[in-house]
């Protein structure tokens, strides 16, 4: 029986200050992998310590989370910046969580862009170099997290870093693989019941679901679980035990 293997991964230390955002700790026991703010978009000093050590206590990977110096936008707003920029800003932010990382005594393991970051470097070949670039030059074996079929995978690719293809269980997909945008109809999945088939199919047949009920490819070899949703935890224990029980093995990549 061919075996499968996937990442279960989710962003993670998204609050700052008195404010709290996401399900953290309920997560955490389904997921092999995080991505820690790094106190642009969301986080702070004090929340990206605890956030690492509640990581490490969990034993899951670490990964940086770096997003756009728009606080009050949650870095889901693009912004007109240069490849330099898009180089400073990586580095500033995962050389900053990798501080507290190796101050924990743990070891960080990937780099996944944030929000419209993220989204820029999958539609900009400037952008997505110079992310690839800032990340080889902090540490070249730490691994890095993009969209299946990005142009931020392929500059990762080319820059000689380890690179990670990662697919959604609650989005449905236009028939090139890329996502539907939340502003059309039918983007996103509702229903547990779809999540979990869509999660299914992702890692054992490499297609998802689109929004007109056709299918398109992907590669799944992590899959984003979002903490931000109502039924996120829940959602979460769902797709984690549907996975297993179809003989999936979960695990980060760096394993």
């Amino acid at each position: 029986m061919t075996s499968f293997t996937v990442d279960l991964n989710a962003d993670f230390g998204e609050g700052f200050g008195a404010y709290s955002f996401g399900q953290d700790e309920a997560l955490l026991p389904y997921v092999t992998s995080v991505n820690i703010a790094c106190g642009w978009h969301a986080g702070d000093p004090h929340t990206m310590r605890e956030a690492v050590a509640r990581s490490i206590a969990a034993g899951v990977q670490i990964g940086a989370h770096p997003g756009l110096p728009d606080r009050l936008g949650f870095g889901r707003r693009e912004m007109a910046i240069s490849p330099q920029a898009a180089y400073d800003y990586t580095l500033y932010q995962v050389g900053a969580l990798q501080a507290f990382v190796h101050a924990a005594g743990g070891q960080l393991a990937h780099v996944k862009p944030h929000g419209a970051l993220y989204h820029m470097a999958n539609s900009s070949r400037e952008i997505a170099a110079a992310i690839s670039r800032a990340i080889h030059t902090l540490d070249s074996k730490l691994l890095l997290y993009g969209q299946s079929g990005s142009l931020l995978l392929e500059a990762g690719h080319a820059e000689g870093l380890r690179v990670v293809s990662e697919t959604f269980a609650d989005r449905t997909y236009q028939p090139n693989g890329k996502l539907t945008p939340r502003s059309q109809p039918n983007a996103m999945l509702d229903q547990t019941e779809s999540a979990i088939a869509q999660a299914i199919s992702m890692v054992c047949r490499s297609k998802a679901m689109t929004a007109d009920g056709g299918e398109a490819p992907v590669v799944a070899d992590t899959i984003c679980l979002h903490g931000d949703g109502l039924h996120a935890a829940q959602w979460a224990k769902a797709i984690r035990e549907a996975l297993e029980t179809a003989n999936v093995r979960i695990q980060p990549p760096s394993n």
